[in-house]
């Protein structure tokens, strides 16, 4: 079954060139059947990427422009009264969909960023009195463009810590950036993209994840660093029990991607900053920006030790 995600991620590197590393991790957070942020600059390839992972993976997906007068029932939909029927008659929003792609996610105000954080974390959304439950699976993958461009607010903690990994994707190499002048546009390139998996078999994917062991003192390990970032000097705030889970669970599938049974202190590592960077606010961070530097999570890992 891991083969068929590996078929995608070659399928996904045909189209966001140079970018290996960032679509591993992209399809790891999947695989892990959590969220994803892509944050970056406009125009290096965010919209592309989501786009490229979802066709690929036989999802069904919806597209959504997030602005500063989009609404919470523009996301998760609204009853009108039919007059015909003499009765309401709910329309679902563009969430009710495998994947939820939200476009520049912080363009939109706290309100209608609100709106998706049940459904981030229950797969639900409750509409005048009436939950309803989300596709199987649910994703939402959204991009944001930097905090200080005009125009955009930020996330809150709360959502923040429901994204299992946030991603930047950066400029392209020299040679990748030459590819992109000479060949043809990657919009209508991903047009001709076949469905490399199903949704059904992804979830058979996930459901193995849970046979990848992680033992007590890889475990040992997961909660060390937990507790490190909870001490000491580095961070106003430590991992919360969330984080620490999908620390887990991103490292199961980085080590099934690598055709073990087993995690090892290594799958921890190589998913580390993309998985908690994003959640922690420096100790020191004058104004308050959350966001850990990479330099700060390599010399938390050189502190706990193995």
């Amino acid at each position: 079954m891991f083969s068929k995600v590996h078929k995608v991620a070659r399928q996904v590197n045909s189209i966001i060139i140079g970018k290996e590393t960032q679509v591993r991790q992209a399809l790891v957070c999947l695989l892990a059947g959590g969220h994803l942020l892509i944050e970056d600059l406009p125009g290096v390839g965010k919209t592309t990427l989501a786009h490229a992972l979802a066709i690929s993976l036989g999802l069904k997906f919806n597209r959504l422009q997030f602005t500063s007068d989009l609404l919470p029932a523009d996301v998760v939909g609204i009853s009108i009264f039919d007059r015909e029927k003499s009765q309401f008659i709910f329309h679902p929003g563009p969430v009710f969909a495998q994947v939820l792609l939200a476009d520049e996610i912080n363009r939109a105000t706290p309100k209608t960023q609100s709106s998706l954080l049940e459904a981030m974390e229950e797969r639900q959304v409750s509409v005048e009195g009436q939950t309803r439950s989300l596709p199987k699976p649910f994703f939402v993958i959204a991009t944001q463009n930097p905090a200080h461009q005009v125009g955009t607010f930020a996330l809150p903690e709360s959502q923040l810590d429901r994204f299992l990994m946030c991603l930047s994707l950066g400029y392209p190499d020299a040679a990748a950036e030459r590819a992109l002048l000479m060949g043809e546009d990657r919009r209508s390139l991903l047009s001709q993209l076949p469905a490399v998996m199903q949704a059904e078999e992804l979830m058979l994917a996930q459901q193995q994840l849970k046979q990848i062991h992680a033992s007590s003192a890889l475990i040992d390990y997961v909660q060390a660093l937990a507790q490190a970032t909870r001490q000491g000097d580095l961070f106003a705030e430590g991992m919360s029990p969330r984080a620490s889970i999908a620390l887990l669970q991103a490292a199961r599938a980085w080590a099934a991607m690598e055709g073990r049974d087993h995690v090892l202190p290594e799958d921890v590592q190589a998913i580390l900053i993309p998985v908690i960077a994003h959640r922690l606010r420096p100790l020191k961070s004058l104004s308050g920006k959350i966001g850990a530097s990479s330099e700060m999570l390599t010399q938390l890992l050189k502190r706990v030790s193995v």
